[in-house]
């Protein structure tokens, strides 16, 4: 009932699942993922047993095609399963159980594994890995994403459209840097699923990826007088401080992983320009 990507990252340090299906909250169910480990996708009559076990052999250094042969030995309703695997290395491994509903299968190359069953039909399949293939230029998530769009947008599952998700692991990745788990998105119930995820993802990306050093601008001259006069007319003085002020702004706005001290990240500045009501820009010094 269910389409999904389980990929790694071209440097390893990332591992991801997307996935779309016409059942609710399909992303509560079907993703499991670790960093520096793996991830899978449990799918079909899901087995949520697949995601703690599947994790573990990965973990003790078992290849993703072997994780597969193992899970399905050892289950009785393998013919109605579905399962994708990905490793910290090698290729990814895939498993249809032929009780599947139609249309039911699955593609893998180096590194992903794409997999879907109740399909319009295999161009579904194919263009999730096609459009993983083609697309190495985006951010891992951002490619992820991609897949799926280009999976819904060749059929999909062929009941109609409900649910997506995607889950993304780093070590470290995590907000603040207390966790692993980079990237957790969900959309339970929506007609259209996937643009949803989309526009999530790049909600989060604005509010929570780290920000770029080759972009920061110092906090200093006109650029700390400009952000000095928006933040004003926000009601946040700049008393104690530009970079105190902009500090407690940011933390109102969910703004403060992109945060750094003593400088500015440029979507911080065009955020903050965004909501500050209209001011006259700073006169240059003459």
């Amino acid at each position: 009932m269910t389409f999904s990507l389980v990929a790694r990252s071209a440097d390893g340090r990332r591992h991801g699942v997307v996935v779309a299906s016409k059942f609710l909250a399909a992303g509560a169910l079907v993703p499991a993922a670790q960093a520096e480990v793996g991830a899978l996708a449990t799918q079909a009559h899901v087995n949520l047993a697949y995601r703690p076990q599947g994790l573990t052999l990965l973990r003790t250094g078992v290849a993703a095609a072997d994780v597969v042969a193992g899970l399905i030995a050892a289950d009785a309703e393998r013919e109605h399963r579905q399962l994708g695997v990905v490793g910290v290395s090698g290729p990814g491994a895939s498993w249809t159980g032929p009780a599947c509903h139609p249309w039911a299968g699955g593609r893998t190359g180096d590194g992903w594994a794409a997999q879907g069953n109740i399909l319009t039909g295999p161009e579904v399949v194919d263009a999730l890995g096609d459009a993983w293939l083609a697309s190495s230029a985006l951010p891992f998530a951002e490619r992820l994403v991609a897949a799926l769009r280009a999976g819904d947008e060749a059929g999909g599952d062929r009941r109609g459209r409900q649910s997506a998700g995607l889950l993304v692991v780093e070590r470290g990745g995590g907000y603040g840097g207390t966790s692993d788990v980079l990237i957790d998105l969900r959309v339970d119930d929506h007609p259209d699923p996937v643009t949803e995820l989309g526009r999530l993802l790049a909600v989060h990306t604005m509010l929570f990826s780290r920000p770029d050093p080759a972009t920061l601008l110092d906090l200093s001259g006109a650029v700390a007088d400009e952000v000095a006069t928006l933040l004003t007319a926000l009601g946040h003085p700049v008393g104690a401080g530009t970079e105190a002020a902009l500090v407690s702004w940011a933390g109102l706005e969910n703004l403060e992983e992109r945060l750094v001290p003593g400088r500015i990240d440029p979507v911080v500045l065009t955020h903050l320009r965004g909501v500050a009501p209209h001011v006259p820009a700073p006169r240059p010094a003459s």
